[in-house]
């Protein structure tokens, strides 16, 4: 077995700690011992372990109650029990509880290794599991049409091979999933997924989110941290709008591209890394380079194979496959019978621009489920959609022409109109970020966050789930 274990071992006898100790650190693991239960607790709430083997009959407090004590603190780790003193009553108590095996002393080393085998094997698929269940619905990738069939192919080309990749796209256009799907179809597949949006990270704490720190290394540094970088350690790291990495950021991420070494913050040596890193940006890097706010050397290492996402009203063929897969996952979500779409509200939804994009889509489309008493159609979506009409109006009248004298409504509705699709503009241009967005709309923020209110816009839009 290559992969390298953590075992917490807890025993009142020296001896046995000492014999199975040698035992899995002769086999390439590390392990660490308690003789009682209270500080075998209380390790194991603070260090992660990939398996706890501990004694049943020990003075003070059993293993049954360590068992006990250990679920009800959230250690996730798989426990395994042993006794000198075995009986089928306490087997089965200690299964009841939580316990993943139950071993009779002595233990032979044979034995030992076999059952940390499988407390990884299990560990591993309860991983797995969790991570396809959340991405089945959440991380799902939709698309029928030519545009994002080549998108895909691109993606099947590069997911192999260890170059660098930098996907460009608007913002809500599907940026981290796509990077998801290069990370599943790549070798690293076992290894960690790990994203990191560099323009939600205040610019004197993206260091410490990137590298980690050490404990006591700054003001507020109470404990240790653990970068990016270490966290997607053989896996790949996402590092969405890289065009908005402050200067001396990009010098340090450079060093790392380079050297595939990091520094946490007050640490005396580097760490190595292995990582793929993958980049994002709704941003020109050929003019943030020109213009010189980003790094030439830094532009050649991380754009190495890019790949364009389109914006969702050039993919319009992927629309009712979208719809059909937000639909029935709102639905499961809250517990709702499907409402079906008519053909006319799906038409009336290609017409609309969506500067959103599917982000945007996936708002709408729980909007007007809550809002559905049986069928959904063209109506239902003038009614959910404010912009709707004044997408419309645009698109009919020619250029130069005044949008807010075209098309129906009322005049308060009509400018109701304006003002959703320009905040919505202004918030996407932004990143979505609201004191970004009310000072280019010369609003202070609590303004722009009751005008959202009454306009009806999403301010805490999630990640992208296409």
């Amino acid at each position: 077995m290559t992969t390298k274990a953590k075992i917490l071992i807890v025993d009142d006898e020296a001896n046995t700690l000492a014999s199975l100790a040698r035992a899995f650190r002769l086999a390439g693991h590390e392990a660490v011992v308690c003789d009682n239960a209270a500080r075998g607790l209380e390790v194991a709430q603070t260090q992660p372990f990939d398996l706890i083997l501990s004694d049943v009959v020990m003075p003070r407090r059993d293993g049954l109650a360590l068992l006990e004590d250990l679920k009800a603190a959230g250690v996730t780790a798989p426990v395994v029990m042993m006794s000198g003193q075995a009986h089928i009553e306490m087997a089965v108590r200690a299964t009841r509880l939580g316990a993943l095996d139950f071993l009779e002393k002595p233990l032979s080393t044979d034995k030992l290794l076999v059952t940390l085998e499988n407390a990884l094997k299990l560990t591993s698929l309860e991983a797995e599991n969790r991570d396809l269940r959340m991405r089945v619905g959440k991380h799902t990738l939709v698309w029928t049409g030519e545009t994002m069939r080549r998108v895909m192919a691109q993606i099947e080309r590069v997911a192999a091979s260890e170059s660098r990749v930098c996907i460009y796209g608007e913002t809500g256009t599907g940026k981290e999933l796509v990077a998801r799907t290069l990370h599943e179809k790549s070798h690293r597949s076992g290894g960690p997924f790990v994203a990191l949006n560099c323009a939600a990270v205040p610019g004197e704490l993206i260091e410490s989110e990137l590298f980690g720190h050490e404990k006591g290394s700054f003001t507020g540094a109470a404990q240790r941290h653990t970068g990016k970088f270490e966290q997607a350690h053989r896996g790949t790291l996402f590092l969405d709008e890289i065009g908005d990495m402050p200067a001396a950021m990009q010098a340090k991420l450079l060093r790392v591209l380079e050297e595939g070494e990091v520094e946490r913050i007050g640490a005396d040596k580097p760490t190595t890394v292995d990582v793929r890193v993958v980049v994002a940006t709704h941003r020109n890097l050929e003019q943030l380079v020109e213009a010189g706010t980003f790094r030439r050397d830094l532009y050649h290492r991380v754009v190495v194979f890019p790949v364009e996402l389109p914006p969702l009203h050039r993919r319009c063929e992927d629309l009712p496959g979208l719809v059909e897969h937000f639909a029935r996952q709102v639905s499961a979500q809250n517990g709702w019978k499907p409402v079906p779409f008519t053909a006319a509200a799906i038409e009336a939804l290609k017409e609309y621009r969506w500067p959103g994009n599917i982000r945007e889509l996936r708002n709408v489309v729980e909007r007007l489920l809550l809002l559905a008493d049986s069928e959904i159609d063209r109506e239902a979506v003038s009614v959910a959609l404010p912009g709707f009409r004044r997408s419309q109006v645009s698109a009919a009248s020619p250029a130069g022409a005044d949008p807010a004298a075209a098309g129906t409504g009322t005049l308060a509705e009509r400018v109701q109109d304006f003002e959703r699709a320009t905040v919505v503009a202004e918030l996407e241009r932004n990143h979505r970020n609201v004191s970004q967005t009310a000072r280019a709309l010369g609003l202070e923020r609590s303004h722009l966050y009751k005008k959202c209110q009454q306009l009806g816009i999403d301010l805490q839009a999630g990640r992208e789930s296409v």
